[in-house]
């Protein structure tokens, strides 16, 4: 792909040649089950695995669940394999074993067509996010890790499709590139395509609505899209709209205060005060806050907030607000749920304002784990009613914030080499 300076999965032959396609299809877990509970990714990752199926491929499926800060997600990829076996309507031989023996023995014995997903790579420590920041490699200095030597002298090809994980600097997502022909799948594509949109050349007005409890990530993508003029008007929502009205002097009083203290968010009060100082004009806060009161749900303008509840959602005042700044955009990009969604006291902002969203004549990006589970939660036929639902939290978050991702440099300097 010129523009983006990658190759695409339609730039090779691999009839009859072995690729590893690292996808992610790292999916919600029921935390007592452990059975997944939302398959976008899964879904998504089906394109690029049938595109390379019809090409006569052996394709070698690379995945991750969980990691070392989700730890009670870390689990095999069994059912993983059962979903994408329902969804392909071929057998994806599944086994559980990274790049030992038995996962060498399954790809050289997959004949062209075959699909096989190999087990959960966070099970390496050379993969996991705590190997990564206490141990920083470069692409080249990872080809004597344990994956890329046990894999890369066996394969053709390698795929990736898992933009979801491009923020990532680990060696399934950076470096086999140093030494395979390289591509970026359809999903991986799609998702460059949608972002790029929002931040390149979006129609007017651009509307960034931001919210969650990941405070980090709204304040991440702020100064870019702020400086840079892609955003015209930013709805500030969840914790966000609370730590910016509390830039502004509202007091919300000891337990809202705590809260914050206790998830060190309190700092983040001086960045609202800078944001607020240079680009005023460009922030719709809300005016009115909700809070659970017993069996029922409370609500309270800003000058008169009672100082001792925790404040879970915005208020009806805020959602009419919000929903006019929604019903003007062109384009609108969400990333963080109003409020405490999954109680049905507090899930009034998020439910209403995804649907005005959905109903929004505006091109739409939703983005973010909770933003997409709130997306189908409260939206009937979600796919049809936003104009994009992103797979990625964090290399979403860091694109937006103007950052070279290391996957992408990683296909970019295959791609140089004109493999």
């Amino acid at each position: 792909m010129e523009g983006l300076g990658i190759h695409t999965i339609d730039d090779f032959d691999y009839k009859n040649r072995t690729v590893l396609l690292r996808v992610d299809i790292n999916s919600p877990i029921d935390p007592v089950t452990k059975r997944i509970v939302n398959t976008n990714r899964i879904d998504k990752s089906i394109p690029t695995i049938r595109d390379l199926m019809s090409k006569g491929a052996k394709t070698v499926l690379l995945a991750h669940q969980g990691d070392t800060l989700d730890y009670q997600n870390l689990i095999p990829l069994t059912e993983h394999a059962q979903l994408l076996t329902e969804r392909l309507g071929v057998e994806v031989k599944y086994m559980d074993d990274v790049a030992g023996p038995a996962a060498l023995q399954l790809v050289r014995s997959l004949q062209a067509g075959e699909i096989a997903l190999l087990g959960n790579v966070r099970y390496l420590c050379e993969e996991i996010s705590t190997f990564e920041n206490v141990v920083p490699l470069e692409p080249d200095e990872m080809l004597e890790t344990f994956l890329i030597r046990h894999l890369a002298p066996l394969a053709d090809y390698y795929v990736n499709d898992a933009f979801a994980a491009a923020h990532r600097n680990s060696p399934s997502m950076v470096a086999f590139q140093e030494l395979l022909p390289s591509a970026g799948g359809r999903q991986l594509i799609s998702e460059f395509g949608a972002l790029s949109k929002v931040l390149e050349n979006p129609k007017r007005p651009a509307l960034f609505v931001l919210g969650g409890l990941k405070v980090s990530d709204a304040f991440g993508m702020l100064r870019q899209v702020l400086e840079s003029g892609t955003a015209d008007k930013v709805l500030a929502g969840g914790v966000t709209g609370i730590l910016f009205q509390m830039a502004q002097g509202v007091s919300f009083g000891t337990v809202q205060e705590q809260f914050l203290k206790d998830r060190s968010l309190h700092g983040f009060i001086k960045q609202a005060e800078g944001f607020l100082e240079k680009h005023s004009a460009s922030f719709v806060c809300p005016v009115d806050f909700a809070y659970q009161d017993g069996d029922t749900r409370a609500e309270a303008h800003i000058s008169r907030l009672p100082q001792d509840q925790l404040y879970t959602d915005i208020g009806r005042q805020s959602i009419g607000l919000f929903k006019s700044e929604i019903a003007k955009a062109g384009t609108i990009f969400v990333n963080g749920p109003m409020g405490a969604y999954e109680n049905p006291l507090l899930s009034l902002g998020t439910d209403t304002i995804w649907n005005a969203m959905a109903e929004a004549p505006g091109y739409t990006v939703v983005g973010g784990g909770d933003s997409v589970n709130a997306a189908y939660k409260f939206v009937t036929n979600p796919e049809d009613k936003f104009d994009y639902i992103c797979t990625a939290g964090g290399a979403m978050v860091r694109f937006l914030s103007g950052v070279e991702l290391p996957l992408i440099k990683a296909l970019r300097k295959a791609y140089g080499r004109k493999s």
